[in-house]
């Protein structure tokens, strides 16, 4: 076969072809948004923790600057907490300043870092080390309400 002996064209081949390539560039891209989109709403395979990191890294923040009305609201996610006290009567404020302020386990909280985070059944359990400290406090950030509260699961973080 010579150069000017080239096959006749196939239009059935071609449409394959064509065909074939739109759709694993459809595939790349539904991923890629897939990505994105878990990003944002917190529920896609990629990202699905950072919406609650942010959200103890805001509680951390809070805390450090001595804010603990704010740090508060944050851990019940409930901007309207003075107007019901009765609703949070189990664990209230008096009781997070007493484990959170200055005189709990950590002192005056001045830096923190997430170690570790894992989602894990409804929600998301991080490791967070506090003022430096080698050994973390886990916390769980629920999906569904989004109160921060301890978590009973804790995660290895390693030696």
């Amino acid at each position: 076969m010579t150069l000017l002996d080239a096959p006749a064209y196939d239009v059935r081949r071609a449409k394959r072809n064509r065909n074939i390539v739109i759709t694993i560039v459809t595939v790349i891209v539904a991923v890629g948004l897939f990505g994105v989109l878990g990003f944002v709403s917190g529920h896609g395979w990629f990202f699905r923790t950072v919406p609650a990191e942010h959200r103890v890294n805001k509680f951390f923040a809070a805390l450090e600057s001595s804010d603990y009305k704010k740090a508060f609201t944050i851990w019940t996610n409930d901007p309207n907490w003075e107007q019901h006290p009765d609703q949070y009567k189990p664990y209230d404020f008096n009781q997070f300043y007493k484990d959170w302020g200055p005189s709990g386990d950590y002192g005056t909280i001045k830096s923190h870092h997430i170690a570790i985070s894992k989602a894990v059944g409804n929600g998301v359990v991080m490791g967070v080390d506090i003022n430096g400290g080698k050994t973390p406090i886990f916390l769980r950030v629920d999906d569904k309400s989004k109160q921060v509260g301890f978590s009973p699961v804790e995660l290895y973080v390693g030696p």
